[in-house]
């Protein structure tokens, strides 16, 4: 018996996945300054563009009594911030893999 204490499940599940990426042969990477500041630009400014929309949004159904009307400018909305969205997961990963 070890003197090591019980660990927790999210110690195990870190492990596991460890032990997972290291079988399918992932590496882990250090990201550099560089690429950190990058990321926190295209967050921040997808972050500021998805703010943008939602008081657009706000906005655009206070003013419709229509539920048709506001069914469509909700699909709009949601349309528009999964692209937002997307664009900004997009950035992030190539600033991460290191191509422009």
């Amino acid at each position: 018996m070890t003197d090591e204490a019980p660990k927790s499940a999210v110690e195990l599940a870190m492990e596991r996945l460890r032990r997972k990426d290291k079988d399918e042969g992932v590496t882990a990477t250090a990201l550099s300054d560089r690429q950190r500041a990058d990321i926190a630009e295209v967050r921040n400014f997808y972050d500021s563009k998805l703010a943008e929309r939602e008081v657009l949004h706000q906005s655009t159904m206070r003013r419709t009594m229509d539920p048709e009307a506001g069914a469509l400018i909700e699909e709009e909305y949601r349309r528009d911030r999964d692209r937002l969205s997307s664009e900004r997961d997009g950035k992030v990963e190539r600033i991460r893999r290191g191509t422009s």
